[in-house]
């Protein structure tokens, strides 16, 4: 994983080099963990930045709390980490100008993510420096992804078919929601457990899955984010579970989805969710090499407009070390895809308090096509007690 990172790290510097950018801030964690290596479990809200300066010509810098440093160091590769303290004279914001030096021509920050304590001291401090953004430098490498890349977000997609098989296991008439989301926690993190060791990087990697279980059944399966309750299940419910927020390991985010049903299902509830597999499917068929995002988006919408449905959903985004990366698959977004792109593909139906069909699945285009990370039958799913 490090190897893997400082050669990022090297790629960035050469891209910069080109563009003529001399230094680039970066707060995001996801874009600290993908060329430094390291990730942090306190997060900027506590008020504690870590960032990493990357410089064309010189070593990188991690500046970050003293009470992080010990795992910061232990968990990258870059040599030069750079503590401050929550009190006293050795600030984080006196350890960031050292780095920039004392009269700076621009900054490049990631615009859109750099956390506002941040940015309010650049303002404050540097009030006639330009801003500039970097976020799209550093996200035209991490469109394509290697092999290396691509081999990891496998271990996802098994670990989250570990989840997915869990969860249909569990569900029956009578049982709570919640008890559905403990089975998918504990057979996820057992399963994520099987590809670590307790040696060298691997040992500050947790096989826990944690974030809330988005979750909804019966007549709130419409609710498209709901979180999972105490809530009875009961014969006939469409229930639906996404993995979106869970499904990740070594910092790759996949985008995992299911609809299942309690017993049976409903004429009603058939069609809906037959048509969301149909769109996805559609959707899926149309990617390869060469073919512009939002066709593929169009490629859904066709069903759903054959289907008598309208969606505001987009139909996919590219997924990797953060949740959302670029492109989109949706209307108006024309780049072009590429063998090595990775996506969620969705499909999805909202009938407002009543019901909803919802599929998710994650690809990586090929240079023929697509292949699946994620991997769970794409059918109407009946519950197994």
């Amino acid at each position: 994983m490090l190897e893997e990172a400082k050669i990022r790290t090297k790629n960035l510097q050469s891209l910069m080099k080109d563009k003529g950018i001399h230094k680039a801030i970066f707060t995001d964690e996801s874009s600290i963990a993908y060329l430094a290596g390291f990730w942090g479990y306190l997060g900027i809200e506590f008020g504690r930045p870590t960032m990493l300066v990357v410089d064309a010509e010189e070593a990188p810098v991690v500046i970050t709390p003293l009470m992080e440093s010990e795992m910061v160091g232990e968990m990258t590769w870059i040599e030069d980490v750079r503590v401050w303290e929550d009190i006293g004279q050795r600030t984080w914001g006196q350890a960031l100008a050292k780095v920039l030096g004392k009269n700076p021509a621009e900054i490049w920050v990631e615009k859109n993510s750099i956390p506002a304590i941040v940015r309010n001291h650049l303002d404050d401090t540097y009030p006639n420096v330009p801003l500039k953004d970097i976020s799209p430098v550093l996200g035209s490498m991490r469109m394509i992804k290697t092999p290396f890349e691509i081999s990891i977000m496998k271990e996802a997609g098994q670990i989250a078919g570990a989840m997915m098989s869990a969860a249909h296991n569990s569900l029956h008439e009578g049982g709570r929601e919640f008890e559905s989301a403990l089975a998918v926690i504990d057979a996820g993190s057992r399963r994520a457990a099987d590809f670590l060791t307790d040696k060298g990087w691997d040992r500050f990697v947790s096989p826990m899955i944690h974030n809330l279980q988005i979750m909804q059944s019966g007549k709130d399966a419409s609710m498209v984010h709901r979180r999972t309750s105490v809530k009875t299940l009961k014969k006939f419910d469409p229930v639906y579970f996404c993995f979106c927020n869970m499904a990740q390991f070594k910092q790759y985010k996949l985008g995992f989805d299911r609809m299942f049903h309690i017993g049976d299902v409903t004429e009603k509830d058939r069609e809906v969710q037959l048509a969301a597999i149909e769109a996805q499917q559609a959707a899926i068929a149309a990617i390869r090499p060469g073919v512009l995002a939002e066709d593929v988006a169009a490629a859904a919408n066709e069903v759903y407009r054959e289907r008598g449905y309208e969606t505001g959903y987009r139909t996919g985004r590219s997924i990797g070390v953060a949740y959302l990366e670029a492109p989109e698959l949706k209307e108006g977004d024309k780049t072009v895809l590429q063998s090595g792109m990775t996506f969620a593909v969705d499909g999805g139906i909202s009938v407002d308090g009543i019901t909803a069909g919802r599929i998710g699945d994650s690809i990586v285009v090929t240079d023929s096509g697509s292949e699946y990370i994620t991997q769970y039958p794409r059918e109407i799913l009946l519950s197994k007690g």
